[in-house]
């Protein structure tokens, strides 16, 4: 089994939704069909260079670029990635910015736009990577994110979206950046 596979494997397997597309425009044909509601899209420099804005737009969702008041009532949050780790189906996002933060969490939804050249085997291949990020902002916030929000009381029942989205759907598309420094 290759990367791919193996990261495909995991992510669904702790209950990601994959699902490869061919453009800009065809994600967000699927973001604005599966969102019901506003859709917080904070400025990242890959997904606007995808035209993912107008996409959705076109799509008639209701589009916010950040309204940090408009945050807490989205249906659904749009990020880039840095990487992900196949081994164990994770995304890594740089998220200092707040918009990012709140794009990840507040959200029933969490879309990610995720080139497949950014997926590394395992937490071993993420060190020069994360020793990169670190340099050049030692100071930021790292998500590590694997599946939707979970959470399990002392009974070991687990709940999904208490304290985060409900769904994670992981957007592929090629060529979106291959630079791990960019999200």
């Amino acid at each position: 089994m290759d990367h791919m596979e193996q990261f495909i494997a995991a992510a669904e397997k702790v209950g990601a939704t994959i699902r490869a597309c061919s453009s800009g425009e065809e994600a967000g044909r699927y973001i604005a069909e599966h969102a019901d509601g506003t859709v917080l899209l904070p400025p990242q420099a890959s997904l606007e260079r995808t035209g993912l804005t107008e996409a959705i737009s076109r799509q008639s969702a209701s589009l916010d670029t950040f309204d940090k008041q408009q945050a807490e009532q989205a249906a659904a949050g749009v990020t880039g990635a840095n990487f992900a780790i196949a081994e164990t189906g994770t995304i890594v996002l740089e998220s200092t910015d707040e918009a990012v933060r709140l794009a990840t969490t507040l959200p029933t939804l969490h879309f990610v736009l995720l080139d497949p050249r950014k997926v590394v085997t395992d937490g071993q291949a993420a060190i020069p990577y994360l020793r990169q990020m670190h340099a050049s902002a030692p100071r930021n916030y790292l998500a590590y994110i694997t599946g939707p929000s979970r959470t399990a009381d002392i009974e070991r029942v687990l709940t999904i979206g208490v304290h985060g989205p409900k769904e994670l759907h992981i957007l592929l598309l090629e060529n979106l950046s291959d630079d791990f420094l960019e999200s």
